[in-house]
């Protein structure tokens, strides 16, 4: 099934999160946003190189989105997310779908999970929406 390409655009994030990726048109619930791409690299080289924009896609393999070209590094962690990651271990990729539906103009989030909330957010640090309010 091919995968319809939505408009998103870079902005600043509401929450003061620096930059975010926003919605310019509406995104039906379960429908494929975009997909997180970056180069692949180890497990091992990932913690040489440390870095924000780290995506495990297995233990063995992770995808370095630090070039600015990668639109999905911009999808800001929220405790109430609007979408969800799937991992694709045989094909090496991620791919962002829609928790609900989302209108234009919002911004796209996900949980980043357990181990990036402890190792770096932390419950006085969170910026999302349902942590700010």
């Amino acid at each position: 099934m091919k995968k319809k390409k939505l408009k998103l655009k870079v902005g600043r994030s509401r929450g003061g999160a620096g930059l975010g990726l926003f919605a310019t048109e509406p995104i039906k619930r379960g429908q494929f946003v975009i997909e997180y791409t970056g180069e692949k690299i180890s497990s091992e080289e990932a913690d040489k190189r440390g870095g924000k924009y780290l995506f495990d896609v297995s233990k063995d393999l992770v995808l370095d989105a630090k070039d600015r070209k990668h639109l999905a590094r911009y999808i800001n962690h929220s405790c109430k997310p609007n979408c969800y990651a799937e991992r694709d271990v045989e094909e090496g990729r991620v791919s962002i779908y829609a928790r609900r539906k989302i209108e234009p103009g919002e911004e796209l989030s996900y949980n980043y999970g357990k181990d990036y909330w402890e190792g770096y957010i932390g419950a006085k640090n969170c910026r999302c929406e349902k942590c700010a309010n």
